[in-house]
């Protein structure tokens, strides 16, 4: 993709805005951002040096403020080890694991912000894992059958239900026959 500017230069610098309620998108090569001031006083190399870290990228994450009119007067604090959220903020690091109970409120944004959700999903294990996925199927499943039912699409509804009970009969039967799924595993 070449420069949006010049036209010459491949871009490498990719800027996304919100104006009016407008998405504007700008690609520039790193000469054009410079002269445009996009990321003025910060060199393509200071933006993205030899050594960014985890540890950096985070504590640029936490420290998102809010606008002062939405600011909270009172700082939350940690009852057990006495870690304030400003200071949190400045080293990216907790104290204990109470903090994450004191600053809750304000880490369910920023983790919505960071992963896109607040719910951790994880990950299904190698052993038992083909069980253990069916069972997660089957309960989303359930969960989009009732949301047809309620918006009475019935068709898709029993069409999802029939899937189901297909589901439920397979982590039933014995493990001969399905490719390793023993008897006894937890589902869930």
């Amino acid at each position: 993709m070449l420069c949006d500017d010049c036209q010459k230069e491949p871009a490498c610098v990719h800027i996304t805005k919100i104006i009016n309620q407008q998405k504007v998108e700008k690609h520039l090569c790193e000469q054009c951002a410079h002269k445009s001031g996009e990321i003025a006083g910060k060199g393509i190399n200071n933006l993205f040096g030899s050594k960014l870290s985890v540890h950096d990228f985070l504590k640029e994450m936490f420290n998102y403020t809010l606008p002062d009119s939405s600011r909270p007067a009172l700082e939350p604090v940690c009852a057990d080890c006495g870690l304030s959220y400003s200071e949190f903020t400045r080293s990216g690091k907790f104290g204990c694991s109470g903090c994450y109970q004191a600053f809750s409120g304000q880490l369910e944004p920023l983790f919505k912000r960071i992963h896109g959700t607040a719910a951790h999903a994880g990950k299904t294990p190698k052993r038992g894992g083909i069980r253990l996925s069916v069972a997660q199927r089957i309960r989303r499943l359930r969960h989009e059958l009732e949301q047809h039912v309620n918006r009475e699409e019935y068709e898709f509804a029993a069409k999802l239900r029939d899937e189901i009970r297909a589901l439920e009969k397979q982590l039933a039967e014995p493990a001969a026959g399905r490719g390793g799924m023993a008897d006894g595993e937890p589902i869930g």
